[in-house]
C-alpha cells in the first residue's frame, strides 16, 4: 500500500521549563479523536506516511524530538522520562483528552512512561510499533544496540524488504552529518541501559488504558518473542503480529498496520461505536 500525500501544518509549541518542540499536525482539530505519533532514532519522517493515512480519519500530531533535525534540546532535557512529561505537557497546552499515542522503537518507550504518568487521565489508549523500553527475560531476545553496528547493517536488520533500505553511499555530506547528530541525540535520551530501563517491565501492569503491540515479525533489532513479552506486561495489552516487516512496519507494510490499528478501535478501545 502507497502512503498518501502528506497534508501538514508545522508549528513550534512553547511547554514549561523553557522547551519549544515541533510539531507536525495532520487533519482537523475536532471531535474525532486525537492521536500522538512518536518516532525512534531514525527520525519523524519515519512517522509521516502513517500520520497522513491516520489524519483521515483522526486529529493527529506528530513532534519531532528536541534535539532531532536539528531542533534546539534544553541540557536538562535528556532522557526519555523527560521526553514523556514534556509530550503530557504538550496535551495539557493543546488540551487534548482520549488521545491514542502511537509510538515506534523509542517512541514506544515514551508511550509507555507517559501512560504511567498521566495523572490527568489524558490517554486513552497505546499504540507500540516494535518498542524498545523493556529489559528481555532472555539472552536470545536482547534488543541490538546500533551504536555497535554500521548504519549499513542497522539497515539490514531493520527492514525485511531490501527496496526500503537508505542507500547510505548516496548521502550527501550534510545528509550524513544529520544522520549522526541524530544519532548522537539518540544516544542521550537512550540513558546508560540505551535500549531499556530495568525496571520499566515491572511497572507497566499499572497502566490500565488498552494496550496494542504491532510487531514487525522480521524484525531485527528486537525480535517478536520481545514483542509478546513487551505486550504481556501490560493489563490489557494485545498482540498483533506484522508480517513481511521488520523494525519499521508502519513504513513496510503500512496497510497491515493501519488493519491492526482499527480492529484495534472497534474492537478494544471504541467497541460501542462499531457495534
Amino acid at each position: 500500500m502507497n502512503a498518501p500525500t502528506p497534508v501538514s501544518t508545522t508549528r513550534t509549541i512553547d511547554l514549561p521549563q523553557g522547551l519549544s518542540v515541533t510539531v507536525d499536525e495532520y487533519g482537523e482539530n475536532g471531535e474525532g479523536g486525537c492521536v500522538l505519533l512518536l518516532h525512534g532514532g531514525a527520525g519523524p519522517r519515519t512517522m509521516t506516511g502513517l500520520a497522513t493515512a491516520l489524519s483521515e480519519h483522526v486529529f493527529a500530531l506528530a513532534p519531532t524530538h528536541p534535539g532531532f533535525d536539528g531542533t534546539p534540546r534544553p541540557e536538562w532535557c535528556d532522557s526519555v522520562a523527560d521526553l514523556a512529561e514534556a509530550y503530557l505537557d504538550l496535551l495539557d497546552t493543546l488540551d487534548l483528552t482520549d488521545v491514542m499515542v502511537i509510538g515506534n522503537s523509542i517512541g514506544g518507550w515514551i508511550a509507555s512512561e507517559m501512560a504511567l504518568r498521566d495523572t490527568k487521565g489524558r490517554i486513552g489508549a497505546l499504540t507500540l510499533l516494535n518498542a524498545v523500553g523493556i529489559h528481555a527475560n532472555m539472552q536470545a531476545n536482547k534488543v541490538i544496540d546500533p551504536r555497535t553496528l554500521p548504519p549499513a547493517a542497522v539497515a539490514k536488520l531493520s527492514f525485511a524488504n531490501a527496496a526500503f533500505r537508505p542507500d547510505f553511499s548516496s548521502f550527501t555530506d550534510q545528509q550524513r552529518a544529520a544522520a549522526a547528530a541524530n544519532q548522537q541525540t539518540l544516544s542521550v535520551y537512550g540513558g546508560a541501559g540505551f535500549t531499556y530501563d530495568p525496571k520499566l517491565r515491572g511497572r507497566l501492569h499499572r497502566i490500565t488504558v488498552p494496550v496494542l503491540v504491532a510487531w514487525g515479525e522480521e524484525d531485527g533489532i528486537a525480535n517478536a518473542t520481545y514483542g509478546r513479552g513487551y505486550a504481556d506486561a501490560f493489563t490489557n495489552g494485545r498482540f498483533v503480529p506484522v508480517s513481511d516487516a521488520g523494525h519499521f512496519p508502519q513504513i513496510e507494510q503500512l496497510g497491515q498496520t493501519l488493519s491492526a490499528i482499527g480492529d484495534f478501535v472497534d474492537k478494544v478501545v471504541k467497541p460501542d461505536l462499531a457495534a
